[in-house]
């Protein structure tokens, strides 16, 4: 994560092209064509063995001959010349390059890849259409047409798209702030690009276009951490297993199922959409939508019934709502409307309205507090042409700021009779589409987005389930198996270490012969479930090695003695562990849930929820990455509702809801605490008055082993390692730990507790206390990007926090701003040093250069305390302000 060398990367003040050329045929003669149509105020520099100058301009017959290191090279060379090229670029001096060649298999990526790093050379691409920057006039690529300076940026693996894309948004007048084709990011990534354009002030929103994703943690939290602050659009191309292959073929990586990507596009904030129809609509709401939505519901002005009809029909199918609109808007409408003393919404002026009844009908609609959304649909008229429509909303619109009306967008029908009005209403930055269903679903795109917005800052429930956790006690059970050479646990072994999580399995008795089943049954008590034990066998009950309902000790051993012949028929070199027995469990009014973890390549484990089967596989789960908490469980119950993989009576009351939420977060729990545990399968669960038992455990265990530079699971879970019991300096205990997003409550009272002065000397001035999003924002971090210490003690029945240090690292992990506050009524039992310390720890213990902070000159405590503690203070007299700094690499 280098924000720094994209920075360097994204600003050239000279352009070199490798392989120029005069030839129309090759890309060096459009690169160059495009550089100088472009308006670049740099030097542009061919290199050109065969050409004494190339498009006018004077070429160079090699790298070395260059009059000066460029900024930026772009290659155009074929890919046989690519090393050597890299190599002289390095040898020169010039860092970042652009690749445009194709066809570099695996291991000349590898090669290449290990020659830019020795030569210090950055790259875009291979395989790529370039790098367009509006804003400096820089076309470095070999686009067909030029893209205008806006505010969206748009990152894609697919070249032939970014060439759809600027053709179809230069048609719409849209914009861009940076176009990046990545191709194969051999060396420039997605997350890199995100962290950039995260925090480039003219990127208002991002678009990406995704073949694969090869660092999925670094990914999450770079998107994450962009979407925070501005919307992230992205397609994600190989929704089924050929796309996934086609896209493996294409751009190299390694592929995952599609279901997977959709969990992990929610978790961090982004909004998927499926195709590039969608993707042109979300990029037009996006370019010209400059706030997000106050509110969901949508109002619609019309003059043609049927074509309102499609666009009421589309909302609610995609769980939109209408507005409803006050006695005084409808009496005012009513007023306008002569056919109609009924108006609602849709607001249908008749296609007999002239454009002064359209006016007066738009003015009322614009002026209602309840409208917040407004959808314009216009059928051609013979009355006035479509344009004289869009000119009223357009004028009607300039009126108005932008900021205080409400979002409008536009449905002009019809082709030739439209045309000219969509091209006032793009002129005029009004989103405008061709049908009322495709103007919805682009609204929807913006609802969408506002609802994984709340997602990301809903403070999540507390549970008590930590008395039901004995981590280590399941770890050394974990060893145990592992040591005994067992690789699969069936339910009577699984269920020792689910137990340590509160997971209950029913009771399970194991026989090794069919007498030795007779005699346990007998014990056990009827009617019985009998079941074959043995991992060759992926689904037994499809093969007759389960049978239920079991009535005495003869039925199970005859049963037991006919399991065995079948199998020898059909699977002939299985492994036959034995036979396990249940009691069968009542299941009248009970529902029957399926709960699994897979191990997927790119993301680590996987939580799949849905009904009880005899598989499951993603089509028929919701899908969850862990760690989960009480909210994110609750949203993956939602999503097997959506999907229909978990029926509505699933769930009778909020007990039974709140209880499969907490069961989910511990299966999450088990998942991230036990890096062996490969798979788990729990299926059925038996659901009923809030109590869940297992009656099938399978758990596949495999001895994890890390990989250099990649992180088992994509999302860092809660660091309670890092949890520890402190004394203070009055000798009452407490204790010092991450924050998480269970203290917002608590965070929230302790932001109420500060003094006006210690907040003025903190946050410098006087601010208002946080509200809900800014306080979500400070307690559901991201743990591999910052942290968050606070010292917690007991008080009444809860706890407080009695002091907070922060500290935020920079995206390439050289230095991290710190910060530290105390409860007011606590200072002077010596938080601040622990506070500190545990800043200071951490940031050695995750490599970072120097640790630096900002305070008030009377902010006394603390600049004496940075002292003590080894940091440099320095008087920063223009500022006001006292800068304190530590070299940890020195400590």
């Amino acid at each position: 994560m280098s924000v720094k060398r994209i920075s360097q990367f994204f600003s050239p003040r000279s352009v070199a092209v490798i392989g120029a050329s005069n030839n129309p045929g090759r890309a060096g003669y459009i690169v160059m064509r495009n550089l100088l149509q472009g308006g670049f105020k740099g030097p542009i520099m061919p290199v050109s063995p065969k050409h004494d100058a190339v498009h006018g301009v004077l070429a160079y017959p090699s790298i070395e001959h260059l009059p000066h290191v460029p900024s930026l090279a772009v290659i155009c060379t074929n890919k046989a010349t690519l090393n050597t090229v890299i190599r002289e670029l390095g040898h020169l001096g010039c860092q970042h390059a652009i690749i445009i060649a194709a066809g570099l298999n695996t291991q000349q990526k590898i090669s290449l890849k290990h020659i830019a790093k020795s030569a210090n050379v950055t790259l875009l691409g291979s395989n790529c259409l370039g790098l367009l920057i509006p804003h400096l006039g820089l076309n470095a690529s070999f686009s067909h047409t030029v893209a205008q300076s806006g505010r969206l940026a748009f990152v894609s693996q697919s070249a032939a798209v970014c060439s759809t894309i600027l053709d179809w948004a230069r048609n719409k007048r849209i914009g861009f702030s940076y176009f990046v084709s990545v191709g194969d990011c051999i060396d420039i990534d997605f997350d890199e690009l995100l962290d950039f354009l995260g925090r480039d002030p003219k990127t208002k929103a991002i678009l990406l276009y995704i073949d694969n994703i090869e660092d999925v943690r670094r990914f999450i939290s770079a998107a994450r951490a962009a979407a925070f602050s501005k919307p992230v659009i992205v397609i994600k191309t190989g929704r089924t297993q050929a796309g996934a292959e086609a896209a493996f073929i294409h751009t190299g990586g390694s592929t995952s199922d599609d279901a997977v990507y959709d969990a992990m596009f929610q978790r961090a904030g982004m909004l998927r959409v499926n195709d590039l129809r969608e993707l042109f609509a979300a990029t037009q709401t996006l370019a010209l939508h400059p706030k997000l939505l106050q509110i969901e519901q949508l109002t619609i002005l019309t003059n043609g019934g049927g074509p309102a009809i499609m666009a009421v029909d589309t909302l609610l199918q995609h769980s939109g709502k209408l507005t409803q609109l006050s006695q005084q808007t409808r009496d005012a409408l009513n007023k306008v409307i002569p056919q109609s003393d009924m108006t609602s919404n849709p607001v249908d002026i008749f296609g007999d309205s002239a454009p002064q009844r359209y006016q007066k009908a738009l003015d009322i609609l614009l002026k209602a507090p309840e409208v917040k959304n407004l959808l314009i649909i216009h059928t051609p008229s013979a009355l006035a042409p479509s344009e004289d429509y869009a000119e009223i909303i357009a004028t009607t619109l300039d009126k108005i700021h932008k900021m205080a009306r409400p979002y409008v967008i536009t449905n002009f029908m019809g082709e030739e009779a439209a045309y000219e009005a969509r091209y006032v209403c793009a002129e005029h930055a009004i989103p405008t589409y061709r049908t009322p269903e495709g103007a919805v679903g682009a609204f929807m795109h913006l609802v969408s987005y506002r609802r994984n917005q709340k997602h990301l800052t809903q403070t999540p429930e507390s549970t008590s389930d930590d008395d039901q956790i004995d981590s280590q006690a399941a770890k050394l059970q974990v060893e145990h198996f592992i040591s005994q050479g067992f690789s699969h646990l069936s339910t009577h072994l699984a269920s020792q270490i689910l137990s340590h999580y509160g997971v209950h399995c029913i009771e399970t008795l194991i026989a090794l012969t069919p007498s030795e089943a007779k005699e346990q049954a007998q014990a056990l008590g009827f009617p019985i479930a009998l079941k074959l034990i043995s991992a060759s066998i992926p689904s037994k009950s499809e093969v007759g090695g389960v049978v239920l309902n079991l009535n005495d000790a003869h039925e199970v051993e005859q049963t037991a003695f006919a399991m065995l012949l079948r199998i020898k028929e059909t699977y002939p070199h299985a492994e036959i562990e034995g036979f396990s027995l249940q009691k069968m469990a009542p299941r009248a009014g009970v529902q029957e849930l399926r709960i699994a973890v897979k191990t997927e390549q790119n993301f680590g484990p996987v939580i799949l929820l849905g009904e009880a089967g005899t598989g499951l596989e993603f089509s028929q789960a919701a899908v969850a990455l862990p760690p989960l908490n009480m909210n994110l469980a609750k949203y993956l119950i939602a999503a097997a509702h959506d999907k229909g993989v978990l029926k509505v009576r699933t769930l009778p009351d909020k007990v039974d809801k709140y209880r499969l939420c907490a069961l989910l977060t511990r299966v999450s729990q088990l998942v991230v605490d036990q890096p062996d545990i490969h798979s788990i399968e729990l299926n059925p669960i038996l659901a009923s008055s809030g109590q869940f038992l297992v009656l099938d455990a399978d758990i596949t265990l495999q001895p994890y082993q890390p990989k250099l530079g990649k992180k088992r699971l994509a999302i860092r879970p809660y660091p309670k390692e890092l949890v520890t019991q402190i004394t203070l300096t009055n000798n009452t205990h407490a204790i010092l730990r991450p924050i998480k997003p269970e203290d917002e409550r608590t965070h929230q009272e302790f932001d109420q507790s500060l003094t006006k002065e210690d907040r003025y000397k903190r946050f410098f001035g006087e601010l208002p206390q946080f509200n809900h999003e800014q306080l979500a924002k400070m307690t559901q971090i991201d743990y591999d990007r910052e942290m968050a210490f606070i010292v917690s003690q007991p008080y009444k029945s809860t706890y407080r926090t009695l002091g907070v240090s922060r500290v935020l690292m920079d995206p390439d992990n050289h230095n991290a701003e710190f910060s530290v506050i105390v409860r007011s009524d606590c200072q002077g039992l010596g938080l601040g040093r622990v506070l500190m310390q545990a800043v200071i720890k951490h940031c050695q213990s995750i490599g970072v250069e120097m640790v630096v902070g900002i305070t008030l000159p009377e902010n006394i405590g603390m600049i004496e305390l940075s002292k003590k503690l080894g940091f440099t203070v320095t008087r920063d007299f223009s500022e006001g302000t006292v800068d304190m700094r530590l070299e940890i690499s020195k400590l």
